[in-house]
């Protein structure tokens, strides 16, 4: 993943953990016989000025103090892996001594860096999938230069979190911290450490920053995978705590750590148009990673809870609609079979608004809250039906299909309101896969018009209109032509797998 970042004309997006030198952050508790440093000022020294020097290096002891403790359980991580190449990709040097007769590909050994930090005493250590993926071989690095082979545990791509595990005791280890007490504006520590083993060079540098932003979706996880997996990247889950503390390549995997010394996210993501630290780096917050590291050691694997709903973001209009306070919250749009929220009373066109008392903005934070729980745990969602708010409780099912945003395929065309109709025939039904003939089907959809905005798309079917049942075109061009300028509309639509989705559309 580390070899092909996310780009376009402006950003990269990037996973920072693969790199020719490797680096690491971590974080524990400060210790308790860390020393304060004390600083002579000048008799002369106004008093304003002297307790502004005294707060500062009260500042500057507390990074000095997490520094030095927590550099104790960071280690480097070094990854071989066998890279299939065509012949005419390699370096000329290379080229040469391979045999010169035709041959359409070659395999050779690749060596690359991130970072990672023991949370037990007994050898396991947590880093991001992507550091550890399709390794053939592990090296770990520990502070006291001593370097041990590890083996996986286990790993998550949909959340970018893996666990690996060294054969040593009375290891030095870090305890995960709140993320959700995080606050913005309040400070980190990234604590790198590039570097191969056996070059000792930029061993454990330390960046400090701020928490600019909690809650952030970078869409890097999912598109990863949509080439790998397509069905996992459903499951991604991106709601990352953004900071301006430098992360640079090699210090993927590591930990973002508070001013207590605890680890409050693992560094996984820049934003960057050259590939280094610009200022937005983008870490797991710690409570996901916590939960992910237990099932991986207790299972091998994520056990995963879900609500059993597929969802979407509110929007201007969904809040209008809905009557909500404030645009924030998650649009509940459809349910899987056995759906536990289904049962538990949830229906569609309800927004989620909080998770046990958390309050819920998007999606992605949905998913990251409902992630924390193990399935068969009991949540109270609250929830706004149309201005009412309601309180209801779901006991969390296992796997399956879950949680997922909406994904549709491109539009085409224009007409009227932006959707253009006809009648979905019994043949037309068996082409596109729909179970039952009948209803109105979009043919077309106009370019920058309201449903296009909304993402509605040719070959999706309108169940309701404004609540109300729809079975023939004529009924659909009936209610639409009630609708006044600035009015919203209120659509049920339907995928041709039987999947629905809201759009909420206002008239131009």
């Amino acid at each position: 993943m580390e070899a092909t970042p996310h780009r376009n004309r402006f950003l990269v997006l990037a996973l920072v953990g693969m790199v020719a030198l490797g680096g690491a952050v971590a974080g524990v508790a400060l210790r308790s016989d860390s020393a304060p440093i004390v600083t002579a000022l000048p008799a002369s020294t106004p008093p304003a000025t002297r307790e502004a020097v005294r707060n500062a290096t009260s500042l500057s002891d507390a990074f000095i103090a997490i520094a030095e403790t927590v550099t104790e359980s960071v280690v480097r991580i070094e990854v071989e892996r066998s890279v299939t190449l065509e012949r005419d990709q390699l370096p000329g040097g290379l080229r040469d001594l391979f045999d010169p007769r035709p041959a359409p590909e070659e395999q050779i050994p690749q060596t690359l860096g991130g970072s990672g930090f023991i949370v037990s005493p007994d050898g396991y250590i947590l880093t991001n999938n992507h550091v550890v993926a399709d390794a053939d071989r592990i090296l770990v690095t520990l502070r006291d230069k001593r370097v041990l082979e590890a083996t996986i545990v286990g790993t998550d791509p949909t959340t970018d979190i893996a666990v690996i595990h060294v054969d040593a005791t009375d290891l030095p280890a870090v305890a995960l911290g709140d993320s959700d007490s995080a606050r913005v504006g309040e400070w980190v520590l990234a604590i790198g450490n590039p570097g191969f083993a056996d070059e000792g060079s930029l061993d454990f540098t330390v960046t400090r920053g701020i928490v600019r932003a909690k809650n952030r979706p970078l869409n890097i996880l999912g598109a990863e995978l949509q080439s790998t997996d397509p069905f996992a990247a459903q499951y991604a889950i991106e709601d990352f705590i953004q900071t301006d503390a430098v992360i640079n390549p090699g210090n993927s995997g590591g930990p973002l750590v508070d001013l207590r010394g605890t680890v409050i996210g693992i560094n996984t993501a820049i934003a960057s148009t050259t590939g280094y630290s610009q200022g937005y780096g983008f870490a797991i917050p710690s409570n996901l990673a916590n939960r992910v590291l237990r099932d991986l050691i207790q299972y091998g694997y994520v056990r995963r809870a879900l609500l059993g709903i597929s969802i979407a973001d509110v929007t201007p209009e969904d809040a209008e609609v809905y009557r909500l306070t404030s645009i924030s919250g998650v649009v509940v749009e459809d349910f899987t079979n056995d759906s536990p929220a289904a049962r538990a009373g949830l229906e569609r066109h309800d927004v989620i608004t909080a998770v046990a008392g958390v309050p819920v903005e998007r999606v992605g934070q949905l998913q990251r809250l409902v992630a924390q729980h193990q399935p068969g745990d009991t949540v109270r969602l609250s929830v706004v039906r149309y201005g009412t708010p309601l309180e209801l409780d779901v006991q969390l099912m296992e796997g399956g299909a879950g949680p997922r945003e909406r994904r549709r395929p491109p539009v085409r065309q224009q007409t009227g309101l932006g959707l253009e109709l006809e009648p979905l025939t019994p043949a037309l039904a068996r082409q596109l896969g729909f179970a039952r003939p009948g209803g109105a089907l979009v043919a077309s959809v106009a370019p920058a018009s309201p449903a296009a905005r909304k993402e509605i798309a040719a070959d999706h079917r309108i169940l309701e209109i404004d609540r109300e049942p729809i079975d023939s075109v004529a009924e659909a061009q009936s209610l639409l032509s009630r609708a006044r300028s600035g009015e919203i509309v209120s659509l049920l639509m339907q995928y041709p797998d039987g999947r629905t989705y809201i759009a909420n559309l206002r008239v131009p």
